[in-house]
């Protein structure tokens, strides 16, 4: 019994943690927990919590980290570079606002995605009491379309 907690716990948290990893996220999060065994709802559940756990934090922390970095001659320019990329992706953001920042973060290709989201919305100053219910809903939309790609893949195989 105590070896079948430990495997499914595994596989649980293997999920989550695959899905906080920035341009993987949920992405590479629920075909793994799929692959792993797990159902589809807890395939679905432990990405979107593992996606959704670093947003606050990236949103509160990103400033001030980039700040620190950017004293570093060497790291300055990849913090330069990072900062471009938001200001380029926040575009949309920028024209639809929640909306955009929704969409930004529900299409489900690298680039995009909640950390991108969180990039965007702290580069354009939008609040936490904005930023987040939409980079969930964002994350929500994007995990019901890798969910449905992965089911719909595996019942070809």
């Amino acid at each position: 019994m105590a070896a079948l907690t430990q495997t499914y716990m595994g596989k649980l948290l293997c999920t989550f943690f695959l899905s906080m990893v920035p341009v993987v996220e949920l992405r590479g999060g629920i075909p793994l927990g799929l692959s792993l065994g797990l159902t589809p709802a807890e395939s679905f559940l432990c990405a979107t919590l593992g996606n959704m756990l670093p947003v606050p934090f990236l949103i509160l922390l990103t400033r001030k980290v980039f700040r620190w970095l950017k004293k570093s001659p060497r790291i300055a320019p990849l913090i330069e570079k990072l900062e471009t990329r938001g200001h380029e992706k926040g575009e949309i953001v920028r024209k639809y606002r929640t909306a955009g920042l929704i969409i930004l973060v529900a299409i489900p290709l690298p680039g995009t995605g909640a950390w991108t989201g969180a990039l965007v919305a702290t580069l354009l100053d939008l609040r936490l009491k904005t930023a987040i219910p939409a980079i969930l809903l964002g994350v929500l939309i994007a995990g019901g379309l890798v969910l449905a790609a992965s089911l719909g893949f595996i019942a070809i195989f």
